[in-house]
């Protein structure tokens, strides 16, 4: 840590209504989310009670902030976030044929989303409609896809990059050989 401790014990109770706020969630939300209650989390927040270790590790779970994040200086240009190769989540079991890496934070869920994603030969993911409004940009790495957004087709080779509707349903599918996507989506 790289503050003194009553640097953060002053520091912490904003660093949390900040997250709860960056979060769009009410102090009952937090509460159910984390199992603290509602007027522990009011306190915590105002500076009137400091929390556990255990309340804190509950709070910052249900808030999806880094536990160690909110101990550590407060000046995040001084800092760089790393997430590692190793540590990328993956999801193996959505379309046919894709492995899907999950690059953004998860507090960016539901928000602004990216992915890398390996699609094998004659493998597709397809997507329902996502929330009206959201938006996708897709940009082939490797390979050569077929894209669809309602009822509009485009065929997309390595360093091409598309917008679309996600609003409806849409598929990304691997033709010829393998394919790799950058894709990014905007929910609206």
């Amino acid at each position: 840590m790289t503050e003194h401790a009553d640097d953060i014990l002053h520091l912490l109770p904003a660093r949390l209504k900040d997250a709860r706020r960056a979060q769009g969630l009410s102090l009952e939300a937090v509460a159910n989310l984390s199992g603290v209650s509602r007027s522990m989390v009011s306190q915590i927040e105002r500076g009137e009670s400091s929390p556990t270790i255990a309340t804190l590790w509950n709070l910052t779970r249900a808030l999806q902030v880094d536990f160690a994040g909110l101990l550590e200086a407060a000046n995040k240009q001084d800092r760089i976030d790393v997430l590692r190769a190793a540590d990328v989540p993956v999801i193996q079991n959505m379309g046919q044929g894709c492995r899907i890496m999950i690059l953004s934070p998860p507090e960016d869920a539901g928000g602004h989303e990216v992915y890398d994603i390996s699609i094998s030969t004659g493998g597709a993911l397809i997507s329902q409609p996502h929330s009206v409004g959201t938006r996708e940009q897709v940009t082939v790495l490797e390979g050569e896809i077929l894209l669809n957004s309602g009822s509009v087709e485009e065929t997309l080779r390595t360093g091409d990059t598309a917008r679309y509707a996600a609003d409806v349903p849409h598929t990304i599918a691997a033709i010829n050989a393998d394919a790799r996507v950058f894709l990014i989506v905007k929910n609206g």
